[in-house]
Protein backbone atom coordinates (compact mmCIF):
# COMPACT_ATOMS: atom_id res chain seq x y z
CA UNK A 1 0.00 0.00 0.00
CA UNK A 2 3.12 2.56 0.48
CA UNK A 3 4.79 3.95 -2.83
CA UNK A 4 7.46 6.16 -2.59
CA UNK A 5 7.68 9.86 -4.21
CA UNK A 6 4.60 11.58 -2.92
CA UNK A 7 4.67 15.14 -3.83
CA UNK A 8 2.48 16.99 -1.01
CA UNK A 9 2.70 20.32 -3.43
CA UNK A 10 0.39 18.13 -5.96
CA UNK A 11 -2.34 17.57 -3.08
CA UNK A 12 -2.97 21.48 -3.42
CA UNK A 13 -3.91 21.45 -6.83
CA UNK A 14 -6.93 23.66 -7.66
CA UNK A 15 -10.53 22.57 -8.92
CA UNK A 16 -9.82 24.28 -12.26
CA UNK A 17 -6.71 22.35 -12.86
CA UNK A 18 -8.73 19.16 -11.96
CA UNK A 19 -11.38 19.35 -14.44
CA UNK A 20 -9.20 20.28 -17.34
CA UNK A 21 -7.03 17.85 -16.43
CA UNK A 22 -9.69 15.15 -16.65
CA UNK A 23 -10.93 16.19 -19.55
CA UNK A 24 -7.20 15.10 -20.96
CA UNK A 25 -7.00 11.69 -20.01
CA UNK A 26 -9.34 10.84 -22.34
CA UNK A 27 -11.18 7.82 -19.98
CA UNK A 28 -14.72 6.96 -20.64
CA UNK A 29 -15.64 7.94 -16.74
CA UNK A 30 -13.76 11.20 -17.09
CA UNK A 31 -15.92 11.78 -20.61
CA UNK A 32 -19.00 12.33 -18.93
CA UNK A 33 -17.77 14.27 -16.37
CA UNK A 34 -19.40 17.74 -17.35
CA UNK A 35 -23.06 15.54 -17.48
CA UNK A 36 -22.16 14.33 -13.62
CA UNK A 37 -21.16 17.73 -12.31
CA UNK A 38 -24.63 19.23 -12.89
CA UNK A 39 -26.17 16.77 -10.12
CA UNK A 40 -25.75 17.85 -6.82
CA UNK A 41 -24.57 14.56 -5.61
CA UNK A 42 -21.42 13.92 -4.54
CA UNK A 43 -20.60 10.23 -2.95
CA UNK A 44 -19.86 10.28 0.87
CA UNK A 45 -16.79 8.40 1.55
CA UNK A 46 -15.24 6.73 4.23
CA UNK A 47 -11.82 5.67 5.14
CA UNK A 48 -10.90 2.38 6.88
CA UNK A 49 -7.32 2.53 8.80
CA UNK A 50 -5.90 5.86 9.41
CA UNK A 51 -2.66 5.34 8.46
CA UNK A 52 -0.04 7.54 6.09
CA UNK A 53 -1.51 6.63 2.73
CA UNK A 54 -4.75 7.73 4.04
CA UNK A 55 -4.05 10.92 6.32
CA UNK A 56 -0.89 12.16 3.92
CA UNK A 57 -2.75 11.29 0.19
CA UNK A 58 -6.25 9.84 0.22
CA UNK A 59 -7.98 12.76 2.40
CA UNK A 60 -6.01 15.65 1.13
CA UNK A 61 -6.91 14.20 -2.85
CA UNK A 62 -10.65 13.90 -1.46
CA UNK A 63 -10.36 17.56 -0.97
CA UNK A 64 -9.74 18.29 -4.63
CA UNK A 65 -12.48 15.58 -5.96
CA UNK A 66 -15.71 17.06 -7.58
CA UNK A 67 -17.89 13.93 -7.08
CA UNK A 68 -17.05 12.65 -3.89
CA UNK A 69 -16.24 14.08 -0.28
CA UNK A 70 -14.92 12.34 2.97
CA UNK A 71 -17.74 11.96 5.43
CA UNK A 72 -16.65 9.30 7.27
CA UNK A 73 -13.40 7.75 9.38
CA UNK A 74 -12.89 3.75 10.62
CA UNK A 75 -10.33 3.61 12.80
CA UNK A 76 -8.73 1.16 15.95
CA UNK A 77 -6.95 4.09 17.07
CA UNK A 78 -9.40 6.34 19.22
CA UNK A 79 -6.47 8.89 19.61
CA UNK A 80 -6.28 9.67 15.70
CA UNK A 81 -9.76 10.90 16.02
CA UNK A 82 -9.56 14.36 17.18
CA UNK A 83 -7.21 15.26 14.15
CA UNK A 84 -9.45 14.11 11.83
CA UNK A 85 -12.29 16.01 13.80
CA UNK A 86 -10.38 19.14 13.60
CA UNK A 87 -8.93 18.77 9.92
CA UNK A 88 -11.89 17.76 8.35
CA UNK A 89 -14.69 18.31 10.10
CA UNK A 90 -16.02 14.46 10.67
CA UNK A 91 -19.05 14.66 12.83
CA UNK A 92 -19.44 12.18 15.86
CA UNK A 93 -21.99 10.27 13.94
CA UNK A 94 -19.49 9.40 10.84
CA UNK A 95 -16.93 7.73 12.89
CA UNK A 96 -16.51 4.28 13.33
CA UNK A 97 -14.32 1.45 14.64
CA UNK A 98 -13.75 -2.14 13.43
CA UNK A 99 -16.13 -3.55 15.64
CA UNK A 100 -18.91 -1.24 14.65
CA UNK A 101 -18.41 -0.75 11.58
CA UNK A 102 -21.37 -2.69 10.37
CA UNK A 103 -23.44 0.01 11.03
CA UNK A 104 -22.80 2.26 8.13
CA UNK A 105 -25.57 0.11 7.24
CA UNK A 106 -28.17 2.62 8.85
CA UNK A 107 -25.52 5.64 7.30
CA UNK A 108 -27.21 7.74 4.36
CA UNK A 109 -24.17 9.66 4.52
CA UNK A 110 -21.93 7.18 3.59
CA UNK A 111 -21.99 5.42 -0.35
CA UNK A 112 -18.58 3.96 -0.39
CA UNK A 113 -16.03 2.70 2.49
CA UNK A 114 -12.37 2.41 0.93
CA UNK A 115 -10.33 -0.43 2.90
CA UNK A 116 -6.88 1.14 3.42
CA UNK A 117 -5.90 -1.48 5.84
CA UNK A 118 -2.61 -3.87 5.19
CA UNK A 119 -3.54 -6.50 2.93
CA UNK A 120 -4.40 -9.42 5.16
CA UNK A 121 -7.67 -7.23 6.31
CA UNK A 122 -8.91 -6.67 2.98
CA UNK A 123 -11.48 -9.84 2.65
CA UNK A 124 -12.74 -8.84 6.24
CA UNK A 125 -13.03 -5.13 5.98
CA UNK A 126 -14.63 -5.46 2.33
CA UNK A 127 -17.42 -8.41 3.35
CA UNK A 128 -18.45 -5.63 6.13
CA UNK A 129 -18.85 -3.03 3.87
CA UNK A 130 -20.38 -4.67 1.18
CA UNK A 131 -22.75 -6.84 3.40
CA UNK A 132 -23.64 -2.67 5.25
CA UNK A 133 -24.77 -1.97 1.27
CA UNK A 134 -21.64 0.06 0.75
CA UNK A 135 -19.83 0.59 -2.21
CA UNK A 136 -16.15 -0.90 -1.59
CA UNK A 137 -13.07 0.53 -3.56
CA UNK A 138 -9.97 -1.57 -1.57
CA UNK A 139 -6.10 -0.45 -1.85
CA UNK A 140 -4.02 -2.68 -3.87
CA UNK A 141 -2.96 -5.85 -3.81
CA UNK A 142 -6.82 -6.69 -3.40
CA UNK A 143 -6.05 -9.91 -1.00
CA UNK A 144 -3.48 -12.46 0.00
CA UNK A 145 -5.15 -15.13 -2.12
CA UNK A 146 -6.99 -15.59 -5.08
CA UNK A 147 -9.72 -17.36 -2.80
CA UNK A 148 -9.79 -14.08 -0.72
CA UNK A 149 -10.38 -11.77 -3.93
CA UNK A 150 -13.32 -14.62 -5.19
CA UNK A 151 -14.82 -14.19 -1.99
CA UNK A 152 -15.09 -10.35 -1.63
CA UNK A 153 -16.31 -10.29 -5.70
CA UNK A 154 -19.02 -12.58 -4.96
CA UNK A 155 -19.92 -10.41 -1.43
CA UNK A 156 -20.43 -7.22 -4.01
CA UNK A 157 -22.10 -8.84 -6.25
CA UNK A 158 -24.21 -11.04 -4.15
CA UNK A 159 -25.34 -7.04 -2.14
CA UNK A 160 -25.18 -5.28 -5.64
CA UNK A 161 -22.76 -2.62 -4.57
CA UNK A 162 -19.09 -2.10 -6.68
CA UNK A 163 -15.65 -3.42 -6.02
CA UNK A 164 -12.84 -1.15 -7.62
CA UNK A 165 -9.29 -1.58 -6.76
CA UNK A 166 -6.97 0.99 -6.44
CA UNK A 167 -4.98 1.33 -8.90
CA UNK A 168 -4.43 4.61 -9.43
CA UNK A 169 -1.86 3.96 -12.40
CA UNK A 170 -4.31 2.83 -14.66
CA UNK A 171 -6.14 6.27 -14.13
CA UNK A 172 -2.96 7.85 -14.91
CA UNK A 173 -2.62 10.41 -18.29
CA UNK A 174 0.99 8.98 -19.31
CA UNK A 175 -0.11 5.44 -18.23
CA UNK A 176 -2.93 5.45 -20.33
CA UNK A 177 -0.77 6.03 -23.08
CA UNK A 178 1.52 2.88 -22.06
CA UNK A 179 -1.72 0.98 -22.51
CA UNK A 180 -3.21 2.38 -25.95
CA UNK A 181 0.41 1.32 -27.44
CA UNK A 182 -0.30 -2.51 -26.37
CA UNK A 183 -3.57 -2.15 -28.46
CA UNK A 184 -2.10 0.47 -31.13
CA UNK A 185 1.48 -1.01 -31.53
CA UNK A 186 3.23 2.23 -32.80
CA UNK A 187 6.88 0.66 -32.51
CA UNK A 188 6.21 -2.28 -33.57
CA UNK A 189 5.17 -5.81 -31.99
CA UNK A 190 6.83 -5.86 -28.32
CA UNK A 191 9.84 -8.28 -27.52
CA UNK A 192 10.35 -7.61 -24.31
CA UNK A 193 9.46 -5.39 -20.93
CA UNK A 194 11.39 -4.50 -18.19
CA UNK A 195 9.56 -2.89 -15.03
CA UNK A 196 10.71 -2.09 -11.66
CA UNK A 197 9.46 -0.96 -8.37
CA UNK A 198 10.92 -0.55 -4.96
CA UNK A 199 12.19 1.92 -2.52
CA UNK A 200 15.38 1.09 0.65
CA UNK A 201 13.06 0.32 3.51
CA UNK A 202 15.14 0.86 7.08
CA UNK A 203 12.55 2.64 9.60
CA UNK A 204 9.87 0.16 9.28
CA UNK A 205 10.82 -2.07 12.34
CA UNK A 206 7.71 -3.07 13.82
CA UNK A 207 4.84 -2.32 10.77
CA UNK A 208 2.98 -4.63 8.90
CA UNK A 209 5.26 -4.59 5.86
CA UNK A 210 7.82 -7.47 8.02
CA UNK A 211 4.59 -9.27 8.26
CA UNK A 212 3.86 -12.57 6.00
CA UNK A 213 0.38 -12.55 7.26
CA UNK A 214 -0.44 -9.03 6.89
CA UNK A 215 0.53 -8.78 3.46
CA UNK A 216 4.38 -8.09 4.36
CA UNK A 217 6.94 -8.11 1.81
CA UNK A 218 8.40 -6.57 -1.07
CA UNK A 219 6.26 -8.30 -3.55
CA UNK A 220 2.52 -7.90 -1.72
CA UNK A 221 3.38 -4.66 -1.21
CA UNK A 222 5.92 -2.82 -3.93
CA UNK A 223 5.38 -6.19 -6.38
CA UNK A 224 2.24 -5.74 -8.02
CA UNK A 225 3.22 -2.33 -9.56
CA UNK A 226 5.92 -4.27 -11.85
CA UNK A 227 3.36 -7.04 -12.38
CA UNK A 228 0.26 -5.15 -13.39
CA UNK A 229 2.83 -2.58 -15.94
CA UNK A 230 3.77 -6.18 -17.41
CA UNK A 231 0.18 -6.77 -18.63
CA UNK A 232 -0.72 -3.71 -18.92
CA UNK A 233 2.08 -2.76 -21.21
CA UNK A 234 2.19 -5.97 -23.11
CA UNK A 235 -1.51 -6.18 -23.42
CA UNK A 236 -1.41 -9.85 -22.38
CA UNK A 237 -1.82 -11.94 -19.75
CA UNK A 238 1.08 -14.18 -18.73
CA UNK A 239 1.69 -17.97 -19.87
CA UNK A 240 4.35 -18.77 -17.80
CA UNK A 241 6.54 -17.17 -14.41
CA UNK A 242 10.10 -18.09 -12.93
CA UNK A 243 10.83 -16.09 -9.80
CA UNK A 244 13.70 -16.05 -7.05
CA UNK A 245 13.16 -14.37 -3.57
CA UNK A 246 16.44 -13.46 -1.36
CA UNK A 247 16.11 -11.69 2.58
CA UNK A 248 19.66 -9.87 3.31
CA UNK A 249 18.44 -8.20 6.63
CA UNK A 250 17.32 -9.64 10.27
CA UNK A 251 14.31 -6.73 9.83
CA UNK A 252 12.91 -9.11 6.86
CA UNK A 253 13.75 -12.65 7.84
CA UNK A 254 9.81 -13.99 7.62
CA UNK A 255 9.40 -11.83 4.24
CA UNK A 256 10.86 -11.74 0.86
CA UNK A 257 13.00 -8.00 1.09
CA UNK A 258 14.08 -8.60 -3.19
CA UNK A 259 12.20 -10.68 -5.86
CA UNK A 260 13.11 -11.13 -9.37
CA UNK A 261 10.58 -12.51 -11.47
CA UNK A 262 9.81 -13.29 -15.34
CA UNK A 263 6.93 -13.45 -16.95
CA UNK A 264 6.01 -15.18 -20.34
CA UNK A 265 3.50 -14.32 -22.52
CA UNK A 266 1.91 -16.46 -25.75
CA UNK A 267 3.06 -13.72 -28.27
CA UNK A 268 6.86 -14.70 -27.72
CA UNK A 269 7.17 -10.83 -25.64
CA UNK A 270 8.64 -11.60 -21.69
CA UNK A 271 8.64 -8.99 -19.44
CA UNK A 272 11.58 -9.03 -16.59
CA UNK A 273 10.68 -7.69 -13.22
CA UNK A 274 11.80 -6.65 -10.24
CA UNK A 275 10.64 -5.72 -6.37
CA UNK A 276 12.96 -4.80 -3.37
CA UNK A 277 12.80 -2.99 0.00
CA UNK A 278 16.82 -3.24 -0.21
CA UNK A 279 17.32 -0.25 -3.42
CA UNK A 280 15.56 2.11 -5.08
CA UNK A 281 14.06 1.44 -8.55
CA UNK A 282 11.41 2.89 -10.35
CA UNK A 283 10.99 1.90 -14.20
CA UNK A 284 8.93 0.91 -16.76
CA UNK A 285 10.16 0.09 -20.31
CA UNK A 286 9.02 -1.45 -23.29
CA UNK A 287 11.67 -2.79 -26.14
CA UNK A 288 9.73 -3.46 -29.65
CA UNK A 289 10.74 -3.90 -33.14
CA UNK A 290 10.78 -0.89 -34.10
CA UNK A 291 11.50 1.16 -31.10
CA UNK A 292 11.15 1.49 -28.00
CA UNK A 293 9.49 3.72 -25.09
CA UNK A 294 9.34 3.89 -21.30
CA UNK A 295 8.14 5.51 -17.88
CA UNK A 296 10.47 7.19 -15.45
CA UNK A 297 9.23 7.37 -13.24
CA UNK A 298 6.05 5.29 -13.76
CA UNK A 299 4.74 4.81 -10.06
CA UNK A 300 5.07 7.63 -8.36
CA UNK A 301 2.45 9.76 -6.70
CA UNK A 302 3.71 12.48 -9.24
CA UNK A 303 6.12 13.34 -12.27
CA UNK A 304 5.54 10.10 -13.92
CA UNK A 305 7.12 11.15 -17.04
CA UNK A 306 8.54 9.06 -20.18
CA UNK A 307 9.67 9.36 -23.78
CA UNK A 308 9.97 7.31 -26.84
CA UNK A 309 12.62 6.60 -29.61
CA UNK A 310 10.78 8.78 -31.99
CA UNK A 311 11.33 11.92 -29.86
CA UNK A 312 7.90 11.75 -28.55
CA UNK A 313 8.16 13.65 -25.04
CA UNK A 314 5.85 11.93 -22.32
CA UNK A 315 5.42 15.29 -19.87
CA UNK A 316 4.36 14.47 -16.32
CA UNK A 317 0.60 15.46 -15.56
CA UNK A 318 -0.14 18.19 -12.95
CA UNK A 319 -2.96 15.96 -11.78
CA UNK A 320 -3.39 14.67 -8.38
CA UNK A 321 -3.54 11.05 -9.15
CA UNK A 322 -5.57 10.02 -6.25
CA UNK A 323 -7.90 12.48 -7.11
CA UNK A 324 -8.38 11.28 -10.63
CA UNK A 325 -8.80 7.75 -10.01
CA UNK A 326 -11.67 8.48 -6.79
CA UNK A 327 -13.62 11.13 -9.40
CA UNK A 328 -13.61 8.59 -12.11
CA UNK A 329 -14.43 5.55 -9.53
CA UNK A 330 -17.33 7.90 -8.25
CA UNK A 331 -18.29 8.38 -11.60
CA UNK A 332 -18.52 5.09 -12.48
CA UNK A 333 -20.90 4.48 -9.15
CA UNK A 334 -23.64 7.74 -10.13
CA UNK A 335 -23.77 6.17 -13.85
CA UNK A 336 -23.69 3.04 -13.41
CA UNK A 337 -21.62 2.23 -15.78
CA UNK A 338 -18.49 -0.20 -15.86
CA UNK A 339 -15.51 0.56 -13.92
CA UNK A 340 -11.75 0.80 -14.71
CA UNK A 341 -10.01 -1.28 -12.89
CA UNK A 342 -13.06 -3.86 -10.46
CA UNK A 343 -12.14 -6.41 -8.36
CA UNK A 344 -11.67 -9.09 -11.35
CA UNK A 345 -8.84 -7.03 -12.74
CA UNK A 346 -7.03 -7.10 -8.99
CA UNK A 347 -7.55 -10.67 -8.81
CA UNK A 348 -5.81 -11.25 -11.97
CA UNK A 349 -2.89 -9.93 -10.38
CA UNK A 350 -2.70 -12.39 -7.23
CA UNK A 351 -3.54 -15.65 -9.28
CA UNK A 352 0.07 -14.60 -10.93
CA UNK A 353 1.78 -13.45 -7.63
CA UNK A 354 0.69 -16.97 -6.34
CA UNK A 355 2.53 -18.37 -8.71
CA UNK A 356 5.14 -16.30 -8.28
CA UNK A 357 5.75 -17.17 -4.39
CA UNK A 358 5.09 -20.99 -5.87
CA UNK A 359 8.13 -20.58 -8.82
CA UNK A 360 10.61 -19.01 -5.94
CA UNK A 361 10.11 -22.05 -3.29
CA UNK A 362 9.85 -24.67 -6.32
CA UNK A 363 13.05 -22.99 -8.51
CA UNK A 364 11.54 -23.67 -10.96
CA UNK A 365 9.20 -22.34 -13.86
CA UNK A 366 5.49 -22.03 -13.08
CA UNK A 367 2.90 -22.42 -15.54
CA UNK A 368 0.08 -20.41 -14.86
Amino acid sequence: MFVWGFNVKHAALSRRQLIKGLGLIGLAASARASSASSSAKRLGVALVGLGYYSRDVLAPALQLTNHCQLTGIVTGSPEKIPYWQKTYGILDYNIYNYQNMHEIANNPAIDVIYVVTPTGTHKQFTEIAANAGKHVWCEKPMAMSARECQAMIDVCKKNKVQLTIGYRMQHETNTRKIIQFARDKPYGKINDIIAEAGYNNTSDTHGWRANAKLGGGAMYDMGVYPLNAARYTSGEEPIAVSAAMTSTRELYKHVDETTEFELEFASGARAKCATSYARNMNSLRANCEKGWYELKPFQSYSGVRGRTSSGLELPASPLNQQAVQMDNDALSILHNSPILVPGEEGMKDIVILEAIFKAAKLGKRIVI
